[in-house]
């Protein structure tokens, strides 16, 4: 047997005056985006926004169900329509913020397993990590690449293809 240790890397910022620019305007498309979010059920809003490649800004926000199974997440929701409307534009971006009935959330909000699935498949189909933003009240993570948010993923390679 062997112990091996994976490690992932995560810059901190307490504020989103520290970040870059067009760091703080995604957090804030993402943001407002959230708005609209239907989440009848959970009130957990949350708002993704895409920046391309070419510089196109594509937005999506949570959709729930009855069915809890059948709603879809805003990272998906963003990153699904980011790939119909331009399908061979790589992602450069990705925010991602939440508020629930208090507000934005105090810390940086945590894609679920499917939508880090599917950030690993997009840096994949298109041989570039994405920066992922991950905003909070608190404090906002940057991480460069999705293998940081799932280490050991599960990609195309593992089919045997």
């Amino acid at each position: 047997m062997h112990t091996r240790e994976i490690k992932i890397f995560v810059q901190e910022f307490d504020n989103l005056a520290e970040l870059p620019e067009k760091d703080q305007q995604l957090i804030l498309s993402a943001r407002e985006v959230s708005k609209d979010a239907y989440a009848p059920y959970s009130k957990f809003h949350v708002g993704a926004a895409v920046l391309l490649e070419n510089g196109e800004l594509i937005l999506g926000n949570n959709q729930e169900n009855a069915d809890f199974t059948d709603g879809l997440c805003a990272e998906r929701v963003a990153l699904f329509y980011a790939h119909a409307k331009f399908p061979g534009v790589p992602v450069r971006s990705l925010a991602v913020t939440a508020c629930n009935s208090h507000g934005l959330l105090e810390q940086p909000t945590q894609p679920c397993g499917s939508c880090r699935q599917v950030m690993v498949e997009t840096e994949v189909r298109f041989n570039q990590p994405i920066r992922i933003i991950l905003d909070g009240k608190k404090h906002i993570h940057v991480i460069e690449g999705a293998d940081s948010l799932l280490p050991m993923a599960f990609k195309p390679k593992a089919l045997g293809s």
